[in-house]
């Protein structure tokens, strides 16, 4: 007999978040997974529940967080932890904390231990058969697993999902010369979890040592790289701003958006202190950063969303002040025969050479972002002499000669 289908409009309302966050001690994972999951049930209503591996380690926060609290001890088999969390939706938790979901993984009982205990029953304990049933042993923790997951994607709840890492290494072929060789390539650092959990996060981040809850989103480990997670609705919907700590705000927007409604917003205080933000990056990007530093949190929230622009608008600011000192300079400089020639056409301003101030060099300059960094290395470019120009040693030399100079150094 056929099967019959219904179809209706896709909507997602009422989907849940499955949050990943991976990183090493020190990182702060346990606190960002409570300020998330206090956010996401603002939202989703119902309790938050933890489950514990990490020796109570949850109950550190039990005074600024609600929840309720399950002390998960070994065995920590995938199919006991999927008991445990139907534990806590059968109990109504809108929020599941788990920390740490690593010791699925390789804790007592876990898959890694569950597949050596396979291995043993089925040589009988003769390590000569290790190899040739090495493979087999991996069916049952591999299904157990995978009973894990597909039952976890059934429950009706939020999920906050702590991922211990470790860095690590793994041996890569490469071609050089035209021969394969092997080298050890850094990964950076990797979840211990397995790739088919990780993958199922709706959004998974890095929390490197000492980040204090802020994410990482970008790296040049492919191992990291691999295992972050940030899909476009979220990039365009700016649910993770650069540098903004993991937070109350940051689950109530990831909770906002599954629930199928417009995303809770980020509103400025007013246009009147918007317009201040454009003014003061007007003048500079040392003076945005003090203005930026000293602003509440609520306006630099805001302030995050227009930050292409304004950087754009502090390197302008930074190009235009650097070029009025060089002018400047160049005016109280006495002629010299080896000195480039200047051109006094205020239209031919910006072709003018255009070294940079007394006393500077590349490595003392705050730089606000590489744009700048661009900008002030081509007007040092400018100024050099058009025949030393292709040369990067003769650029180098011919900088240090004019900073010498500026100093008050002789050339030789």
């Amino acid at each position: 007999m056929a099967r019959s289908f219904e179809d209706k409009p896709g909507d997602r309302h009422g989907s849940p978040v499955l949050v990943g966050i991976m990183g090493p001690s020190g990182g702060g994972k346990t606190f960002s997974a409570l300020r998330l999951a206090t956010g996401i049930q603002k939202v989703s209503g119902g309790e938050i529940f933890v489950i514990d591996t990490e020796r109570k380690r949850a109950l550190h926060y039990a005074d600024l967080f609600r929840f309720r609290h399950i002390e998960f001890t070994p065995p920590f088999g995938s199919l006991d932890y999927l008991e445990a969390i139907q534990h806590c939706a059968a109990k109504g938790a809108g929020v599941i904390v788990i920390d740490s979901m690593s010791h699925e993984h390789e804790g007592i009982g876990g898959l890694h231990d569950v597949h050596d205990q396979e291995l043993a029953r089925l040589t009988g304990g003769d390590e000569r058969k290790a190899k040739a049933f090495n493979m087999l042993a991996w069916q049952l923790p591999k299904r157990r697993r995978r009973q894990f997951i597909n039952g976890l994607l059934q429950i009706d709840a939020n999920f906050v999902f702590c991922f211990r890492a470790k860095n690590t290494s793994k041996p890569v072929k490469v071609i050089e010369d035209g021969r394969e060789k092997t080298i050890v390539q850094p990964q950076g650092y990797m979840p211990v979890a397995g790739d088919e959990l990780v993958f199922e996060m709706t959004v998974n981040c890095l929390l490197l040592p000492g980040a204090n809850g802020v994410p990482t989103w970008q790296s040049e480990h492919p191992g990291e790289r691999m295992m972050m997670k940030l899909p476009e609705q979220f990039r365009r919907l700016n649910t993770f701003p650069d540098g903004e700590v993991l937070s109350e705000n940051t689950g109530q927007r990831l909770a906002e958006w599954a629930k199928g409604s417009a995303p809770a917003t980020r509103q400025f205080p007013d246009q009147k202190s918007l317009a201040s933000a454009r003014n003061v990056a007007g003048q500079g990007s040392a003076a945005f950063k003090t203005w930026f530093k000293s602003a509440p949190s609520d306006v630099r929230e805001s302030v995050r969303t227009i930050m292409d622009e304004l950087k754009k608008t502090c390197s302008d600011a930074d190009a235009a002040s650097l070029g009025d000192t060089l002018q400047e300079g160049q005016g109280s400089q006495p002629a010299r025969e080896d000195d480039p020639p200047h051109q006094d056409s205020p239209q031919e301003a910006p072709s003018q050479p255009a070294p940079a101030p007394a006393g500077a060099s590349l490595a003392d300059v705050d730089w606000y972002d590489r744009g700048r960094q661009d900008r002030v290395k081509g007007l040092m470019l400018r100024a050099s002499p058009p025949e030393i120009r292709e040369t990067p040693e003769l650029i180098e030399a011919w900088r240090k000669g004019y900073m010498d100079e500026q100093n008050g150094v002789p050339r030789r």
